[in-house]
């Protein structure tokens, strides 16, 4: 969502335009889906006018849909005694009036709309059925073999006027992921001529449906951080939820948001587009969560917190190479897939890359080091701060200079002094080595075979012993023997 409109799947009152009914093989009976209790029985009620405000809407999307109906059908007890059938909202009631006329006197006619309208049971758990072992693909993957899109449709013209080319995405090779329903996984340079003014600004790109049912671009801007501070759609975020989308991207919980326009109360979980610093919701009737997530299968209650949003820990998962690994897992709401949280948080992202920027709650907290009242004072007058006690990321003490950016509001660090003739403190160069090596993973030549974390100012052996290990060649891994 933005922080004004629901967007994809976000754009709510453009794609929530289908209504789900339903008939008891039974009760021989059409009437309109409302929901699921917490036993899994179906809510039904009559399919009238009177009874509108009531039916449950769902994308109309194939894509969208698709993943609601599988997941909607994993939680209903004894589906198949059901027969379920997807129609626009506004044909809904004359629609379900044809087919119990159909029920009661079966007709070609009759049997046609039927046809037209009916939902399959999903394919994966068809699979499932014939196998209880359950061989369904269950990855978190956000892809899909299903275009909601064509490109022919797209005002490509219209499009080259901000700078956005049809080879330009193909050749990044995202025009797929458009034309599937999800947003680009870059942003890109656009740029609106006026005329007397001209805005030049980096978004992620998706598509819509406009007025006339062809594609349009949506640009979703790049912002200098997520808006936690203002409600968002009924919501007030609390320090907790604040500091889980800080640190994960997600916020760790189903909420209830109201959609302004009609009132409704909508259980959804909430994420943060890393690249964009949007706040994203997702309907949580519209999450899938799949059976195994990186070959290990998921029980009940696995899912069922992944389904609200909560972080899960799994162990013995295999990567693509064949290696296994241990993650935190969760789902976001941006990606519309499970991902795997040990390279979000700032403490992984501390060990990694070494590039955070200041606290959101502590704007003297940057890298680990709280600045003092004079350093602080300083570096708000526009001054450099020499600061000789950083901790990389193995807990190494390191040096360097921070400088306050008044244009962005953000830190910056340097191994040597950017003031240097006001300054005359001796640039900390040597401790270039160290960080690179101990917090962002590189190799130096000189100390790659000691496997110990490289002391402060450390580039070369440090003692006797270091200089034998950097001396004695690592044995060569074995490929074993062809047989």
């Amino acid at each position: 969502m933005s922080e004004q409109n629901i967007e994809n799947p976000q754009q709510y009152p453009e794609q929530l335009s289908d209504v789900l009914l339903v008939m008891d093989k039974e009760k021989k009976k059409i009437q309109a889906v409302t929901g699921i209790d917490e036993n899994g029985n179906l809510k039904t009620v009559d399919a009238d006018k009177k009874n509108q405000s009531e039916f449950m809407r769902v994308d109309k999307s194939g894509d969208l849909f698709s993943n609601f109906f599988s997941n909607f059908w994993r939680q209903l007890k004894d589906p198949t005694h059901f027969s379920f059938f997807k129609v626009p909202a506004s044909e809904a009631v004359e629609t379900a009036k044809e087919m119990q006329k159909q029920v009661d006197a079966p007709t070609k006619e009759g049997e046609a709309v039927m046809q037209k309208h009916e939902v399959k049971e999903p394919k994966e758990q068809q699979q499932e059925n014939k196998n209880e072992t359950g061989t369904a693909q269950a990855t978190p993957t956000p892809e899909t073999t299903e275009y909601r899109y064509k490109a022919e449709d797209i005002d490509w013209k219209t499009l080259e006027q901000i700078g956005i080319t049809k080879d330009r995405l193909e050749k990044d090779g995202v025009l797929d992921t458009l034309l599937k329903g999800y947003k680009t996984n870059k942003v890109y340079p656009v740029s609106i001529n006026f005329g007397s003014a001209i805005i030049r600004s980096e978004a992620r790109l998706g598509l819509q449906n406009g007025e006339d049912g062809k594609p349009v671009f949506v640009m979703y801007g790049v912002r200098h951080e997520p808006n936690l501070n203002a409600p968002f759609f009924g919501h007030e975020f609390t320090k907790e939820d604040k500091d889980n989308l800080l640190k994960t991207g997600n916020m760790g919980r189903m909420v209830e948001l109201t959609n302004p326009k009609t009132g409704e109360k909508i259980p959804s979980i909430i994420s943060i587009d890393k690249l964009t610093n949007e706040v994203i919701a997702l309907r949580q009737n519209w999450i899938k969560v799949p059976d195994k997530i990186g070959g290990v299968k998921l029980n009940a209650e696995q899912k069922q917190a992944l389904y609200e949003g909560k972080v899960i820990h799994l162990e013995g998962m295999v990567s693509k190479k064949g290696k296994p690994f241990d993650s935190d897992v969760q789902y976001n709401a941006d990606k519309r897939y499970p991902e795997y949280l040990f390279d979000r948080g700032i403490n992984n992202k501390q060990s990694q890359n070494h590039q955070q920027t200041q606290s959101q709650d502590n704007p003297r907290l940057f890298r680990g080091k709280e600045f003092s009242d004079e350093q602080y004072k300083k570096l708000m007058e526009g001054k450099t701060v020499y600061v000789s006690d950083f901790k990389d990321g193995k807990g190494q003490p390191y040096k360097g200079y921070v400088t306050l950016s008044a244009e962005t509001g953000k830190y910056g660090f340097n191994f040597r002094n950017p003031d240097k003739l006001k300054d005359k403190i001796v640039p900390a160069e040597t401790h270039k080595t160290q960080v690179a090596v101990n917090s962002e993973g590189k190799t130096n030549e000189a100390t790659k075979n000691i496997n110990e974390p490289l002391k402060s100012q450390q580039t070369a052996p440090a003692n006797k012993q270091q200089q034998e290990k950097q001396e004695t060649p690592k044995p060569a891994k074995s490929k074993g023997v062809r047989r």
